[in-house]
């Protein structure tokens, strides 16, 4: 059975399933038309659209997760019984009916949407904070608070593969994979960041003191260039995996966005926006290409856990402490009068430009309007014999 086939809520168990509901709750007037999903008896830990953006699949710290319909709000599906503690995060394993879920109490299950039943079952070592799916589809890793370790399994059968102990020196908050299934990556409460090379099994990357705080969440852009690092500190940084200009330069820093520790973070499927979820309760929308905060979205009555955007950027999910999933209509945010002024403003600054030649990036002034000035790097210029020089100021 396909599960976007699906038309009626699922349990895997009977009896004990909590009241749900969803609904419009939005003033008449908003210019954000946001949908409220209730289900879920406790705090909503994780969040993500799954299968082309038609479904919601969610994890709470009630040991549950569901399975939604996007149009309706509907629940399609509760993963229940297999989890004696909180749920920390779930996931999809990608072209697959199969779900992947960690908990605290160390365990990572892989659930069939079909049958709501669990495929197999692994005990890990310590609380597991996080987990993530390979884009390949064949790898799950999980993060200890024990030992400070990685564990990684396989997405079939869940035999461990590699077990990198001491990975951090404290608690691993979170562990992501790229798209192209090339690089782990993973956060800790110690301020670091490792990236560890699936070919190789070695770590590859490790960049220290990152954040002034503990970094809550990564995540990457979708051709893996570009790394996203949340924090305590109330900012986001971004970091070149690809150029390593942050070897120099440090990584980019986000700030102003949130007044509070900065929980979650996730990037469009074309990297223009990053969206970013907060202590503050509330969510951020960034544009990637003149680095800038264009909108806040407020409505969640307590902590904001984690985030996510729809491939097409039209919607945003956010769950919360709160108990609740909202799902944010942006289709049309660009033309919103804040956000317009706000472009505004901000336009006198600077813009990320790529060198059409060596394929750094760089910053122009937005003031800039010669394309032969700012299509190459400032080497590059410098290098090429016959660069054009700027013509004097008439007379």
């Amino acid at each position: 059975m396909d599960p976007l086939a699906l038309d009626e809520a699922k349990t895997s168990e009977d009896s004990g399933e909590p009241e749900t509901g969803s609904q419009w709750e939005h003033e008449p007037l908003s210019q954000i038309p946001v949908k409220v999903l209730r289900g879920h008896a406790d705090s909503v830990s994780s969040c993500q659209f799954c299968f082309s953006d038609t479904r919601l699949l969610t994890g709470s710290r009630d040991q549950t997760a569901i399975f939604w319909d996007v149009e309706t709000g509907t629940q399609l599906m509760v993963l229940k019984g297999g989890h004696s503690a909180a749920i920390t995060s779930c996931c999809l394993v990608p072209k697959t009916n199969r779900v992947i879920t960690s908990s605290w109490d160390k365990k990572v299950n892989a659930w069939d949407l079909e049958t709501g039943k669990i495929l197999w079952t692994k005990t890990q070592g310590g609380i597991l904070m996080s987990c993530s799916v390979s884009g390949d589809g064949k790898y799950v890793a999980s993060a200890s608070d024990m030992e400070s370790a990685l564990y990684l399994n396989c997405a079939d059968t869940g035999q461990r593969l590699h077990y990198l102990k001491g990975h951090h020196k404290s608690t691993i908050t979170s562990c992501q994979f790229d798209a192209q299934s090339q690089h782990l990556a993973s956060v800790s409460a110690d301020r670091s960041i490792k990236l560890w090379d699936l070919c190789s099994h070695k770590t590859t990357l490790s960049i220290n003191s990152a954040h002034t705080n503990v970094i809550s969440s990564c995540c990457f852009t979708s051709n893996g260039q570009y790394l996203c690092t949340a924090s305590w500190d109330r900012t986001l940084q971004l970091w070149d995996i690809r150029a390593g200009s942050f070897r120099t330069k440090g990584g980019v820093q986000l700030k102003k966005g949130h007044d509070g520790c900065v929980s979650s973070c996730a990037f469009s499927s074309d990297a223009s926006v990053l969206v970013s979820g907060a202590y503050d309760r509330t969510v951020t929308l960034w544009d990637m290409r003149g680095l800038r905060k264009t909108l806040i979205l407020k409505g969640h009555s307590d902590w904001v856990t984690d985030v996510n955007i729809s491939t097409d950027k039209n919607w945003v999910i956010s769950s919360s402490k709160d108990c609740t999933v909202r799902l944010w209509n942006i289709e049309q945010y660009e033309n919103i009068p804040a956000v317009i002024e706000t472009r505004r403003t901000q336009g006198m600054g600077f813009q990320i430009v790529k060198c059409e030649e060596c394929g750094r990036c760089f910053s122009v002034s937005r003031l800039e309007n010669s394309s032969s000035v700012i299509s190459k790097c400032v080497f590059c210029r410098l290098k090429s014999p016959l660069r054009d020089l700027p013509a004097p100021p008439p007379l």
